[in-house]
């Protein structure tokens, strides 16, 4: 069929669908990453990257389906430049990274400690992933909303300007000021 066809075959074979992960197992979790990058008009690489995000692990969830120094196999399956989104995505440290990145354009690498400068080029495909990854997130577990949501809310302000439009209005439509979490509504 294509290449996410084949990409999700691999990810089930490599256990994806065993993994626990809000919303069900990791596979559900990447293929909605990668279907809602689709549905914003992302470009094809970027939804590939969405459909393999979490492989080498991330610094927010550290379960790996293949170690980051055999990048080779998952080149030969979505191609060099959706695999280098894959890589930043899983090294980035996120820590020591996000609150800076629209300001400085640099991802620390967790695994390497090595500072990656990102080009205009890569700085859009990073943060919708990013985001969109989040978003999935939190409407999967809505308590993140409680125990996270002014921090998003805060970091995606900041990532604004390098984010696609459409990445934007997902952001509003989840969560803009008039919206509040799944629990935060029952209590009231």
């Amino acid at each position: 069929m294509g290449a996410d066809s084949d990409v999700r075959r691999w990810l089930r074979q490599r256990g994806a669908g065993t993994i626990q992960h809000p919303g069900g197992t990791l596979h559900a979790h990447l293929c909605r990453v990668h279907d809602r990058l689709a549905e914003l008009e992302c470009g094809v690489d970027t939804q590939l990257a969405g459909l393999a995000h979490a492989v080498y692990g991330t610094d927010g969830f550290d379960v790996t389906l293949l170690d980051w120094n055999d990048r080779a196999t998952l080149r030969n399956l979505i191609g060099d430049d959706a695999e280098a989104l894959v890589y930043l995505y899983g090294a980035c440290d996120r820590r020591r990274t996000w609150r800076e990145l629209a300001t400085t354009g640099e991802v620390v690498d967790r695994f390497t400690g090595q500072t990656w400068h990102l080009s205009p080029g890569q700085m859009r495909p990073f943060v919708d992933l990013s985001i969109v990854n989040e978003l999935d997130v939190i409407e999967q577990d809505p308590s993140t909303v409680d125990k996270h949501g002014a921090y998003f809310r805060s970091l995606f302000a900041a990532w604004a300007r390098i984010a696609s439009p459409q990445v934007n209005s997902e952001v509003q439509r989840l969560l803009g000021e008039g919206n509040q979490s799944t629990s935060a509504r029952a209590q009231n």
